[in-house]
């Protein structure tokens, strides 16, 4: 294995590990999004996604339900973090 895929299987189990949830509907929404779009992130959508990681869970899993909206006044509040919202959402919809 090459020294960038060791790096990348390395944060791909960090993710992983940070998605583990106390709300069982997220854990599963993000650990199958870490499972099947985590290859395909970029470093800004892995920075976003990790800024949302951040968030209480009650608060996470409401902006992946659509149910509250970011904030333009949070910091991480750009175009990159709605666009991974709507990854998010998308793997929810799939789940269902």
């Amino acid at each position: 294995m090459l020294n960038a895929e060791i790096l990348r299987d390395a944060e791909q189990r960090r993710f992983a590990w940070r998605c583990r949830r106390g709300l069982l509907e997220l854990d599963i929404v993000l650990q199958e999004f870490v499972s099947k779009q985590f290859e395909s992130l970029n470093m800004i959508e892995l920075q976003a996604f990790d800024d949302l990681l951040a968030l209480p869970d009650n608060d996470l899993w409401d902006l992946i339900n659509a149910s509250k909206n970011l904030k333009k006044a949070e910091p991480f509040a750009t175009k990159t973090a709605s666009d991974m919202l709507e990854k998010l959402r998308s793997v929810r919809l799939n789940h269902n």
